[in-house]
């Protein structure tokens, strides 16, 4: 009886598999040469040169001009990812603000703006300002022959299957967020009618623009806070989103600090937005911003002290209880916090010391950090879009050849 046999792995499958990881190779060295490639992924040379062969006539890499004879035999040809074609393009929409960049290959900001909006109204309204904001950075995008790939949307509140469940501080509930910017968008510019859209909570992507473009060197599990009006969070665990059974793991900003604490939007009583949130913040110091609070911070003035060593104490109330749960190896601290931070940090420092039950957490422990500048939601909402360029870039071709 003939035994039966496994089934001969299909070659075009095989080659999809290989040109992504050429192409990510390559792209997480920056730049590199081809024999370079086949020591890392194991290919042979001649395999390589091909695939790179294809990935150069595809347009997602470039040569550079540049010779490197760092190894044996001839020197070879600096192979780097390309700055034109396929980009991600990344829209942050926050209570207070919308935020829109391109980013290449490269993980370079190619085209940037952020619109100062009170964005508490109509969902549709909000989405489409988001749209026209898009729609003229991708005018600006094309000019410099970048084409999107998809767009990334990174939203407040309970985010699942490309709608807003809820966003209590702008006030949205059951909000069709993918349709309706897609559809303002496919209005604006008629040629991105298609183009592939994927959303998540805003904190979310800002915890994987930390990972991917931020200063944490080899740390792949942390806690990642966003201060804006509200708090955000996002749990990051060996380099992977922590998302929970629904896709709602990480609101720690409605983390009941004070049970008999002031109302939330949310319905809660003590949450620690209310506490900690910009608006919370402004409010209890009587200030006209953040600039005025770290001013008046700085020159001592008591009420602007009292109100951040507040926040301090119920942001280390709620992180306590985070820490313990789930043993990260830092806290990274984003939106305003990395400017309030010499203000913030004692006190929270102080209440993790005391409640934190691993020892782990002293003041000179270094796990408190801020966010990299260069690390946003938007930015992580772009990233998501061309990490799915580098898993499959077949499936870009036409994008990058453009």
């Amino acid at each position: 009886m003939n035994q039966p046999t496994e089934p001969k792995a299909d070659k075009s499958g095989v080659r999809r598999h290989n040109l992504s990881l050429v192409l990510r190779t390559v792209h997480d060295a920056g730049e590199t040469t081809r024999a370079a490639v086949a020591a890392r992924v194991g290919l042979t040379r001649p395999a390589v040169s091909s695939l790179v062969e294809q990935l150069l006539d595809l347009g997602f890499l470039v040569e550079s001009g540049k010779t490197f004879s760092g190894q044996a035999g001839r020197p070879g040809t600096v192979l780097k990812p390309a700055d034109t074609g396929a980009a991600g393009l990344g829209v942050e929409i926050n209570v207070d603000y919308v935020t829109v960049c391109v980013v290449d290959l490269t993980g370079t900001d190619r085209v940037r703006r952020t619109e100062r909006l009170d964005n508490r109204a109509a969902a549709p309204e909000v989405l489409a300002r988001a749209a026209r904001i898009a729609a003229d950075v991708l005018d600006s995008a094309a000019e410099r022959r970048l084409l999107p790939a998809g767009a990334g949307l990174a939203l407040p509140g309970l985010v699942s299957g490309g709608a807003v469940r809820q966003a209590p501080n702008l006030g949205w509930y059951e909000v069709d967020a993918e349709r309706l910017f897609g559809e303002a968008l496919t209005a604006l510019r008629p040629g991105t009618a298609g183009l592939a859209l994927t959303s998540d909570n805003e904190a979310n992507m800002a915890a994987l623009a930390e990972l991917w473009f931020g200063t944490l060197g080899d740390l792949r599990t942390f806690l990642h806070l966003t201060g804006e009006i509200g708090v955000g969070g996002a749990i990051v665990v060996h380099g992977e989103l922590l998302r929970g059974a629904h896709g709602f793991a990480g609101e720690i900003g409605h983390l009941v600090v004070d049970a008999e604490g002031p109302r939330c939007r949310c319905g809660s009583r003590g949450c620690l937005e209310q506490y900690a949130g910009q608006a919370a913040l402004l409010r209890a110091a009587q200030s006209t911003g953040v600039p005025d609070l770290t001013d008046r911070a700085g020159a001592g003035d008591p009420r602007a002290l009292a109100a951040l060593a507040e926040a301090g104490r119920m942001l280390g109330r709620a992180l306590s209880g985070a820490v313990n749960l789930l043993d990260p190896e830092a806290v990274v601290l984003g939106g305003i916090y990395p400017q309030l931070m010499p203000w913030l940090v004692p006190a929270l420092a102080e209440e993790l010391s005391d409640r934190a039950v691993s020892g782990l957490w002293t003041p000179d422990a270094g796990r408190l950090r801020p966010a990299s500048a260069a690390a946003d939601a938007s930015r992580g909402a772009a990233a998501l879009v061309l990490h799915d360029v580098l898993a499959d870039p077949l499936a870009y071709a036409t994008v990058a050849g453009a």
